[in-house]
């Protein structure tokens, strides 16, 4: 009958049975915390087929409070930049970031597994006063604890900059909501503008074009008239090329298929901060604007990572014990003790490194800073000047508009020369355009600097604010 090496001592039998039944307790211990593996298959990527397909947003949200969201009778400013904060790719792209750091500040507080050695001994005598012997041992990197507490301080800072960045990215992404729901309206105005001047054209230009094949004009005379259908036409036709893109940007900000229907309502977003709320605001730009906060929190984690490094230059240590029985039955018990003589390495590279990353960090919070104040002060004046140069071309192609229609008249009735009237339309609609031009630059220069006071709040202008097109 065959016997368990392992099968009698000094001290007692110990059985294979006994041996083997915690062996299995052992293992079923240890793969009961195992994770298990499942595929996770590639997506399409045709992006939602509709708007009413995309996900509703938080109601949470701090920037949206009282605001009515029924994306059915088409999308306002807030709801698009609600829907967009909501399912933009790459913002959730950034969510599965945080998602990583937070994963990566679990691990960073979890310790190194100790190490278990086994061994047996087999002796190749069969002598009667001969036993198999073994040994069994355990041991601990003691150097993890030591630093322990800065790569878990590394992490959560790195973790709260990745969050920061996400809510810095959220308010960029309200940015280019605002500024694209301004370019849709902007160039869909401009193409109604241009439609109406190349219908009222037309027939001028049809009579011109009779006028000249009947040999009652010459080239050079009906040149004006046949330019002016012609140059309407190519801004026509520039001005669509400038809505598909737009529109396709826009569809990629939502995450909408190309051929998604999106319709927009209301007035775009407009606001001109006072000058006592932008200096407000700058006085608390390092204790408010995300990025820069990210940066902190970034800065926190180079000196906790610093700090880390300077405590690994001491000497490792692992401290283990053991427990053995030789081929002649006798029985030992032992501490084992390993240091790293700091002779040549003493972690002298990643102390450089780290004392180098965070002056390289320091450098570029204050260089964010400098270039944020900096652009705050260019935009507040911009905006001054646009503000003025927009109410001044509104009065003036209002001006222009009430020449137009007194030209019409005149030209119907016979008491205006045709060339005049077409230099008339053609004044009317460069100041119309113009005008049109100097809002959008408005509405722009004001999102910009919203976006670079920090602030998140959605206000938009007044219907009063946009001129309707003439």
């Amino acid at each position: 009958m065959h016997r368990c090496p392992i099968a009698r001592s000094g001290r007692g039998p110990i059985t294979a049975v006994r041996v083997c039944r915690g062996l299995s307790a052992l293992a079923f211990t240890l793969l009961a915390g195992c994770a298990t593996y499942r595929p996770l298959p590639l997506p399409a990527g045709h992006g939602a087929a509709s708007v009413g397909q995309l996900s509703a947003p938080l109601p949470a949200r701090a920037w949206l409070p009282g605001h009515r969201f029924d994306p059915a009778d088409g999308l306002d400013v807030t709801e698009l930049a609600t829907l967009a904060v909501a399912n933009n790719p790459d913002l959730r792209s950034k969510r599965d970031a945080l998602g990583v750091a937070r994963a990566q500040a679990f691990a960073a507080g979890l310790l190194p597994d100790p190490q278990l050695d086994l061994g047996a001994d087999f002796p190749r005598s069969n002598a009667a006063d001969l036993t198999t012997g073994y040994s069994a041992g355990i041991s601990a990197d003691l150097g993890a604890l030591l630093t322990r507490s800065s790569r878990v301080a590394a992490a959560r800072s790195q973790a709260q900059q990745v969050n920061l960045d996400l809510l810095w990215a959220e308010w960029q992404t309200v940015a280019q909501a605002r500024l694209l729901f301004e370019q849709v309206t902007t160039l869909q105005a401009r193409q109604v503008r241009l439609q109406r001047e190349r219908d009222a054209v037309a027939p001028l230009v049809r009579q011109v074009q009779a006028a000249l094949r009947a040999g009652n004009l010459t080239h050079d005379a009906a040149s004006a008239g046949l330019n002016a259908l012609a140059d309407v036409r190519q801004r026509l036709a520039d001005n669509a090329v400038a809505l598909h893109q737009v529109e396709a940007d826009l569809h990629a900000l939502l995450g909408l298929a190309p051929d998604a229907s999106i319709t927009l309502v209301g007035p775009p977003w407009q606001a001109e901060p006072a000058p006592a709320a932008v200096r407000q605001a700058l006085d608390d730009l390092p204790r408010r604007r995300p990025d820069l906060l990210a940066l902190q929190a970034g800065y926190a984690s180079k000196e906790a990572e610093l700090r880390g490094a300077i405590r690994a230059q001491f000497p490792a240590i692992t401290l283990g014990f053991n427990t053995a029985r030789d081929t002649s039955a006798v029985y030992t018990n032992g501490v084992t003790l390993g240091i790293t003589l700091p002779l040549f390495d003493r972690n002298r590279g990643n102390i450089a490194v780290a004392t180098a990353t965070r002056q390289q960090l320091r450098d570029d919070y204050a260089a964010r800073v400098l270039a944020t104040r900096t652009d705050i002060q260019r935009l507040t004046a911009d905006l001054g000047t646009l503000t003025a140069a927009t109410d001044a071309q509104r009065r003036h192609a209002g001006e222009l508009a009430q020449a137009r229609r007194a030209a019409e008249s005149g030209w119907q009735q016979g008491e205006l020369d045709w060339p005049t009237y077409l230099t008339i339309r053609a004044s009317a609609l460069s100041a119309d355009l113009d005008r049109l031009d100097l809002t959008r630059q408005q509405a722009t220069a004001s999102i910009a600097l919203t976006a670079l006071l920090g602030s998140t709040e959605l206000t938009p202008a007044s219907a009063s604010a946009r001129v309707d097109t003439p």
